[in-house]
């Protein structure tokens, strides 16, 4: 299986990260190998009997240990931001246990371009596609949701106690109902926009991670092209990101998480 296939609406790409400093110091064996040409995560019992066969699992894509961050973006999520940009509708995000690496694969390390993450990259990506643009005109627009308990919450608004509704169109399908966005131009104001709604967002300690959030929250990018076609008239295609911020996936019991009411 290659990492080239793009005719799947869904793609499962897993990244296994390195062990940390507390795994290493407990002595923590590795049991898991990644074959990264097969896409194929394979899985042994420590504990188990020496003709205990192990367990293989194959996805799409599969990185191992040492996979760097724009190697991760370039192949597997570059192709459908491309696509966002010609008109059609991708989803981002990362799902595993708190500490597994998901907040460093979607945001990586700020300042330093060798680590940052699917996030930082796809803000670049777009802005760099629209200023080498010559026969169209674009226009970015960010929002910023927050699903904390069953609620939705716009992280771009002043008034953060406003709850929202979800609705649906025939013509457009699910929506938000009065959801705010803003006009973005360029990386850095995107990157504000960003910045200003991850400090409305609800952020619980837990055993698991102490920075850990316990919602989950939507960043969308929508990006209007406007061009013009043979007929002589513009034409306007509209393409969304939805980038994913899950909050960890194990159980409340083995976290410890505090959740307030």
């Amino acid at each position: 299986m290659s990492k080239s296939r793009t005719s799947e609406t869904v793609k499962v790409v897993v990244r296994c990260r390195p062990m940390n400093e507390k795994e290493k110091a407990a002595n923590f064996r590795r049991v898991v190998s990644v074959d990264v040409k097969l896409g194929q995560v394979v899985v042994r019992n420590p504990r188990g009997a020496t003709q205990e066969l192990p367990k293989v699992f194959t996805f799409d894509s599969v990185y191992d240990w040492d996979s760097k961050q724009l190697e991760l973006y370039d192949e597997s999520f570059r192709p459908l931001v491309d696509s966002v940009l010609m008109g059609f509708n991708g989803t981002i995000f990362a799902y595993g246990q708190t500490g597994t690496g998901k907040t460093y694969t979607m945001e990586g390390v700020r300042n330093d371009p060798e680590k940052q993450g699917v996030i930082p990259n796809s803000f670049e990506h777009i802005f760099t596609h629209i200023s080498r643009s010559q026969n169209q005109q674009y226009l970015v627009r960010a929002s910023y949701l927050e699903i904390y308990q069953e609620e939705i919450r716009d992280l771009l608004f002043k008034d953060q106690s406003r709850r929202l509704e979800l609705k649906e169109r025939p013509d457009t399908g699910v929506y938000v109902k009065d959801l705010s966005s803003f006009v973005t131009k360029s990386v850095t104001e995107i990157e504000h926009v960003m910045s200003v709604g991850n400090q409305n967002r609800s952020v619980g300690a837990t055993n698991m991670n102490e920075h850990s959030s316990r919602s989950h929250a939507i960043f969308v990018i929508t990006v209007e092209c406007s061009e013009l076609g043979p007929d002589g008239q513009n034409h306007i295609r509209v393409g969304k990101l939805n980038l994913v911020d899950l909050a960890g996936s194990e159980r409340q019991s083995k976290t410890g998480a505090q959740v307030s009411v």
